[in-house]
């Protein structure tokens, strides 16, 4: 843990000057910038994800107090030991974003299926188990949950079908969630985010599959962004309480014509898929370094039970 000097919040204390914030997957990429937000907003910082020598430095370099674990978001006890350890060692949280999530692309037939199954583990069940082990602070605070979501849980896209279905399930279990805590002080927002220039991205780009993906995509669909902006608007979000977070903001658009957009994505990607003939598509695997720690990483083949045929 540390503590250093941070920027205050303009005009004085803002609503995170003193709170716990945890965030998962905190490692790197979006959950790095956010958890150096956060600290520069006042917060004191839980670090949760796998990579521990990554959250070590970073909580070291965090400009405010920090502190990290080590943890599975997918193992229950795991994270109700490291949600006791953040009580005792920064306090009751009053905010906890679920930003841990791993991805993979590949045709659904050639995708291996503990990978495939991995990925709604971590990005649904995982949020789950988040949000249950620091309910009770939330409910003891009256804090904030955020569920980081995609614009995949708006748009399913084809060669993603794990991720779009975690997405959406994280998206509807946050839903559900805020109906369930409201009445009792508990705020639950949604971001809705599209591409961002993170590690993950940049291993995903190159591969066929979203090659091929992000080139039938319409713009700005098809751009990836600096994460930074994404980090800004998750932290206004969280000060604000928000029931949603757009970033970029024209996902709000895309949120209003959700029942227009599945035969819309069918058509152009029948027309772009049928064009590749029987080129092939090679699954990932999970994709970047956040994958690699979360595993697993093999890429399917003839002796993945769910690719043989007429069983």
């Amino acid at each position: 843990m540390t503590s250093r000097g941070r920027r205050d919040h303009p005009g004085g204390p803002g609503p995170l000057e003193g709170r716990v914030a945890v965030v998962t997957g905190a490692a790197r990429g979006l959950g790095e910038g956010l958890a150096y937000a956060l600290c520069h907003h006042g917060a004191r910082v839980a670090l949760v994800g796998l990579e521990g020598e990554r959250l070590a430095r970073l909580a070291a370099d965090l400009p405010g107090a920090a502190a990290h674990w080590t943890v599975d978001v997918t193992d229950a006890d795991g994270l109700a030991i490291a949600a006791e350890a953040v009580r005792r060692t920064l306090g009751r949280p009053s905010v906890v974003v679920a930003n841990a999530g791993v991805a993979l692309g590949g045709p659904l037939l050639d995708c291996a299926t503990d990978a495939w199954r991995r990925v709604i583990e971590v990005n649904v069940v995982g949020s789950a188990l988040t949000a249950r082990c620091f309910l009770p602070d939330l409910l003891h605070t009256r804090g904030y949950y955020l569920q980081v979501a995609s614009m995949a849980a708006l748009a399913p896209a084809p060669l993603l079908t794990a991720y779009c279905a975690s997405k959406a399930g994280g998206e509807a279990f946050a839903h559900a969630l805020r109906a369930e805590v409201s009445h009792r002080g508990v705020g639950v927002g949604i971001a809705y985010l599209n591409w961002a220039d993170t590690a993950l991205i940049r291993e995903a780009d190159e591969t066929a599959v979203f090659r091929e993906l992000r080139t039938h995509l319409p713009w700005p669909a098809s751009v990836i962004h600096d994460p930074a902006p994404y980090v800004r608007a998750m932290v206004r979000g969280i000060e604000r309480r928000s029931a949603h977070i757009y970033a970029p903001p024209w996902l709000r658009g895309v949120y209003a014509a959700r029942t227009l957009l599945p035969p819309v994505v069918a058509h152009r990607s029948r027309q772009a898929l049928a064009a590749r003939g029987d080129a092939p598509l090679p699954p990932t695997g999970l994709l970047g370094p956040g994958g690699t720690a979360a595993g697993p990483t093999r890429t399917g083949g003839p002796n993945d039970p769910c690719l043989r045929p007429g069983e």
